[in-house]
């Protein structure tokens, strides 16, 4: 059996983490969260208010890549959300990486807003979703959702696009 993996991006408060956790239910894969994999000095950071840049990303993309390819060669497919904000970013988790999608969850800056304020116990607050729509090179060549719509339909067309 071939193992795939796919990456569910976007800026924080776009539902990678729904999405992931409802798509890896769905086929039996393993769910994985990107921030889970942060660095103690990261979490600090972004939980003082502080936008994490290139630097303090480094390790954790390079973390983020050995456990997508270690998966893909111990034959286990899984699901990432990750915001993967930067076209080298997502070039970097791709490297050498055959059975690797990328899902990207567009939404706009008022809407991201809204579910940002509302979210508790996250150490990502919502003053800090500019520096990441700043941060943000949309995808181009990967399946683009509008996170306008109920998460329902986000998961249905991505089950759609999946078995094409």
């Amino acid at each position: 059996m071939t193992s795939r993996f796919i990456i569910v991006m976007g800026v924080a408060g776009c539902g990678k983490t729904a999405v992931g956790k409802t798509l890896a239910r769905y086929w039996g894969w393993k769910f994985y969260d990107a921030d889970d994999f942060h660095p103690p000095e990261n979490i600090a950071k972004m939980t003082n208010g502080i936008p994490l840049n290139d630097s303090d990303r480094a390790l954790w993309l390079a973390y983020l890549h050995h456990l997508i390819s270690s998966c893909l060669k111990a034959k286990h497919s899984g699901v990432l959300a990750c915001s993967a904000l930067k076209e080298r970013y997502r070039q970097q988790l791709l490297e050498g990486n055959q059975g690797l999608q990328i899902v990207y969850l567009k939404g706009n800056y008022d809407l991201i807003w809204s579910r940002l304020s509302a979210r508790q116990d996250h150490y990502m607050k919502a003053h800090m979703l500019q520096s990441q729509f700043e941060a943000l090179e949309e995808p181009t060549n990967e399946l683009s959702i509008d996170v306008s719509v109920p998460v329902d339909e986000v998961i249905q067309t991505i089950l759609k696009y999946m078995e094409n």
